[in-house]
């Protein structure tokens, strides 16, 4: 009898947490299903590999896609590739100039920001990838980022102590064109040969034509100034505009066959690594189901219902964007690329973005960033300047 007891008392008490401590079975991700509402054309999905050079890998293909509204060309096999190490090896010796002008007093690293690709591009010029592929299928800049931040510091040290030769600029370019490759004088395609000046001229990118746009409240609206992060290091100024009407500008570009180069922080838990950023407000749970679809999911019969809510979000007001930029939780983490507008199955907008990690995630390189998530997140946008519609420009001063 006692034994019997024992045995209903074990099983009162110790049962229970042996049945709770079981793992509960993991929660499906939102299942989302988009539309496409507008598509522009992009180039092919690259990949930056181990390197900080989101900032080139974005806009060089927001100006591929350029190039092919520009000269109207419709044939994607004769979509242009540009290198993007020609357009990175002259911005880490430009950056090393700068940074020895200044005595060390400036961020050095492989970061940088959009404006940087039009500086190179108007000074330099443009190649094509097969003219200047790169020394690496896949770049890895860990080495060429310690080996020339540790050759600057040096030399900066020098220049503290005493008077500076030019020399050692040529010791920095050779640490340079190892690892990314000499930047060709001249090259030829379809039997012509170009400098990197006339095939800019023949692509029909004219630096001069982009704007670069952001919008917080610590400058005045509808004026420039420099965007204070590190990244830029070359001091380049955007044009500050209210929220509402920098949302404009992107919706105007590319429901207008325009794209844009887009800086954003996508250190938000929202940003996932299977193609979708969304601006999570977690204090706004799914509204609970029954138990059954708790654990299984809804009954497959409700055929008008999703498996599974997608997540509620914040609405961001200038201020939520001026209080991120401030306490650093949104900082220009990184670049990509907008180039179309979708909807999913609820009716809300999203932007179709073109990433740089290679065919990675659900939509193979391609994220999905809804309304909220640009208009709370985004540190900058480039566009052409036909892109931004005409009241806007006019009270920028945009000719």
């Amino acid at each position: 009898m006692k034994k019997h007891i024992l045995l209903a008392v074990f099983a009162a008490t110790v049962l229970p947490f042996v049945v709770s401590a079981q793992p509960k079975p993991a929660q499906p991700e939102p299942e989302y299903k988009f539309t496409v509402v507008k598509e522009n054309p992009v180039t092919s999905i690259k990949n930056q590999f181990r390197s900080g050079t989101c900032w080139c890998f974005s806009t060089i293909s927001f100006l591929e896609s350029e190039a092919i509204r520009i000269n109207k060309i419709k044939d994607a096999a004769a979509y242009p590739d540009f290198s993007e190490m020609f357009v990175i090896s002259h911005s880490y010796k430009d950056r090393a100039d700068k940074y020895i002008r200044v005595d060390g007093k400036l961020g050095f690293g492989g970061g940088s920001e959009a404006d940087d690709v039009l500086h190179v591009i108007k000074d330099y010029g443009l190649v094509p990838q097969c003219a200047m592929p790169g020394i690496q299928e896949l770049p890895n800049h860990g080495e060429l980022d310690a080996a020339t931040k540790g050759y600057v510091e040096a030399i900066a040290g020098v220049t503290r102590r005493g008077t500076l030769s030019n020399t050692w600029k040529k010791g920095f370019d050779a640490i340079v064109d190892s690892f990314l490759g000499e930047c060709p004088e001249t090259f030829e395609i379809d039997g012509k040969t170009y400098t990197p000046e006339t095939y800019r001229d023949a692509m029909k990118i004219v630096p001069e034509d982009y704007v670069t746009i952001t919008s917080f409240t610590h400058h005045p609206f509808y004026t420039k100034f420099v965007i204070e992060v590190s990244d830029n290091w070359r001091w380049d100024e955007a044009y500050n505009l209210p929220i509402d009407e920098f949302m404009e500008v992107i919706y105007n570009a590319v429901n207008n066959g325009y794209t844009a180069a887009w800086g954003t922080d996508v250190s938000e838990k929202g940003f996932t690594r299977n193609g979708i950023a969304v601006l999570l407000d977690e204090s706004k749970k799914p509204e609970a189901g029954s138990d059954q679809e708790h654990w299984v999911g809804k009954d497959p019969e409700k055929k008008d219902a999703p498996a599974v809510e997608l997540p509620k979000e914040l609405v961001p007001t200038q201020e939520y964007r001026q209080e991120g930029f401030d306490s650093k939780t949104t900082t220009d983490d990184h670049g990509m690329h907008i180039f179309g507008i979708a909807k999913d199955q609820n009716g809300k907008t999203y932007f179709m973005v073109k990433n740089s990690w290679g065919e990675t995630g659900k939509y193979k390189g391609i994220w999905y960033a809804s309304d909220a998530f640009v208009r709370g997140k985004s540190l900058d946008i480039m566009v052409h300047k036909d892109a931004v519609p005409k009241d806007i420009k006019k009270k920028l001063g945009i000719k």
